[in-house]
């Protein structure tokens, strides 16, 4: 095929992403100079509708872009008003009292919100200011300049048929050029792990590390209905198989947020995350909050959970990563927003202060030195030790090891510990069946729990079946040549939305792909052991869409 030709737009400044970071990014930019060219492109349907968090948000990221935001009528209008603990067995538990635990922990001054509508809320706030947002148009390349520096992206593909040809309504898209480039893809961004791949940004530092995260929404009983209350739990149903926890918050108009994180660093191939994750909802402290509710919403993403330790280099020439693109979340905190807008708005500041002198396309290194020593980077030196206490010890290692360690770092600005470092990928840490027993999950009841393909439903994901699948085999036998033997085949169960699957086809197992049930969490692009599957973008506006979250 020739090469394509596309029109090309140019700004001062293209943003990859209509999330905290990447609005927050857009909204310092005119901030500081109404004048400035500023564009934000979001493969979404619409700003929020890939937007999944929690979400208790700490507003200190909010309070530094937009101090006045109380009085801007922002969705943010449920404080925390009580903060539990949980450590469960498989009947019951105990409740951890919050007294031992450091300050940093404390939600107090903290928010309930769904983050999509906070991100919906913020595009109106960079529209306002003079902002171009473009939804539906997924940023699928990068455009590099004669000196290797990031220059732009390619968006608004359209229209390619299912073996990649361009179809008979297909349309290039175009290059949106600007003098500097922030990606704000969120986790595992396809255009930022190209960045890191090609520049060696990850050289000198710990692999970075992820979770799946689960969540639905429930309408509860009024009566059971206690708004501004958090509850996280850890133990039961993981116990040794994996690490990880679940949250509970109580948001308003008497609906429950109710999630559930793995750490994907674990071992045992049979694991299936989201099993694990509708195992916990019967246990007896959660079913009796739903019991007689209604499910009215689902997704799932990955969080990344590396910290200080794997944060890589944040630039290159003429980009930079912002948000979890970067990998700024605080893990026992379980808070990234506030982390993710302060970078953006570093990132706009490092702009404007390069584009003021005359600069552009090279890197933003005073951006780079404010995330390490400025706000984000304290908050997560003080917790940089307990992900990899808990990877190699387990949780109560962390809890009491991990503990004393941010109350040694809160207290007196340093670790006994030093910095303890990350192991292996989430890939390598992938057991060998032969090592495991398979799980006997329990079937779903369609009341509490539910199967995959009946929850996808309820992440609103839609994909147009005619274009090319968005996830790439490197080598296709791999799946059934090696994972089926090997891992028996992972992907079948570490993917919450049933996307791959082997089916027995007569003579030799068939490793299908259905990616239309894709909701964009990535885990098979973080945890698939031969490192064998690439997720990119599909066309513009593909996916889930989500109302709430």
């Amino acid at each position: 095929m020739s090469e394509i030709q596309r029109e090309a737009m140019a700004y001062d400044v293209v943003i990859v992403g209509a999330g905290p970071a990447g609005l927050s990014a857009a909204i310092r930019l005119k901030q500081l100079d109404p004048d400035l060219a500023v564009v934000v492109l979001e493969k979404g349907s619409e700003v929020g509708a890939h937007i999944l968090s929690g979400a208790v948000l700490d507003p200190s990221g909010l309070d530094a872009l937009l101090p006045d935001w109380r009085e801007r009528d922002a969705p943010i209008t449920v404080p925390v008003r009580e903060d539990n603990f949980h450590f469960l067995t498989k009947t019951g538990g105990v409740r951890i009292p919050n007294w031992p635990m450091p300050p940093l922990m404390s939600n107090h001054g903290n928010f309930i919100v769904s983050m999509g509508n906070v991100c919906r809320w913020l595009a109106a706030q960079a529209e306002a200011l003079g902002v171009e947002i473009f939804p539906g148009m997924a940023a699928s390349a990068l455009v590099y300049g004669a000196s290797g520096e990031v220059m732009g992206v390619v968006a608004g593909e359209f229209g390619r048929a299912a073996d990649g040809s361009p179809g008979p309504a297909y349309e290039p898209g175009m290059e949106l050029h600007g003098k500097y480039v922030l990606l704000g893809e969120g986790v595992r961004g396809s255009l930022a792990k190209e960045v890191i791949a090609r520049y060696d940004l990850s050289a000198g530092h710990c692999p970075q590390k992820f979770g799946i995260g689960m969540k639905e929404i429930w309408e509860v009983d009024p009566a059971k209905h206690r708004e501004g209350t958090v509850t996280h739990t850890m133990g039961w149903p993981l116990g040794a198989n994996a690490g990880g926890g679940a949250f509970i918050y109580h948001l308003d108009n008497n609906q429950v947020y109710v999630g559930f994180v793995v750490h994907l660093n674990y071992a045992n191939p049979y694991l299936s995350p989201y099993m694990e994750f509708q195992r916990f909802k019967h246990h007896p402290l959660v079913a009796e909050l739903l019991k007689g509710g209604k499910r009215v919403a689902y997704g799932a993403r990955a969080i990344s959970e590396g910290g200080l330790q794997s944060l890589p280099k944040l630039v290159a020439p003429g980009v930079a990563l912002i948000g979890c693109s970067a990998g700024l979340v605080n893990v026992p905190r379980i808070k990234g927003n506030h982390n993710a807008m302060l970078s953006g708005k570093a990132a706009a500041e490092a702009v404007h202060a390069a584009l003021a002198s005359g600069r552009s396309g090279d890197e933003l290194a005073s951006y780079e030195s404010e995330i390490r020593t400025g706000a984000v980077g304290q908050d997560l030196n003080k917790v940089r030790n307990v992900k990899p206490l808990w990877s190699r010890y387990g949780l109560m290692a962390s809890l009491t090891l991990g503990g004393f360690d941010m109350w040694t770092n809160q207290l007196f600005g340093r670790s006994l510990l030093g910095t303890l470092k990350h192991g292996k990928s989430d890939a390598a840490s992938t057991g060998e069946a032969k090592d495991f027993t398979p799980i006997d999950y329990p079937k779903p009841d369609g009341v509490l729990s539910f199967d995959r393909l009946t929850n996808v439903a309820f992440s609103f994901t839609n994909h147009e079946e005619s274009q090319p699948p968005h996830l790439k085999l490197a080598d296709p036998s791999i799946p059934v040549a090696v994972n089926l033997p090997t891992y028996a085949e992972p992907a079948q169960r570490y993917c919450p939305a049933g996307v791959y699957e082997v089916v027995e086809d007569q003579a030799e197992p068939r490793f299908v792909i259905n990616f239309q049930n894709c909701v964009h969490c990535k885990t098979c692009d973080i945890k698939d052991p031969a490192q064998n599957i690439t997720w990119t973008t599909p066309q513009g506006g593909d996916g889930p869409n989500y109302p709430n979250m």
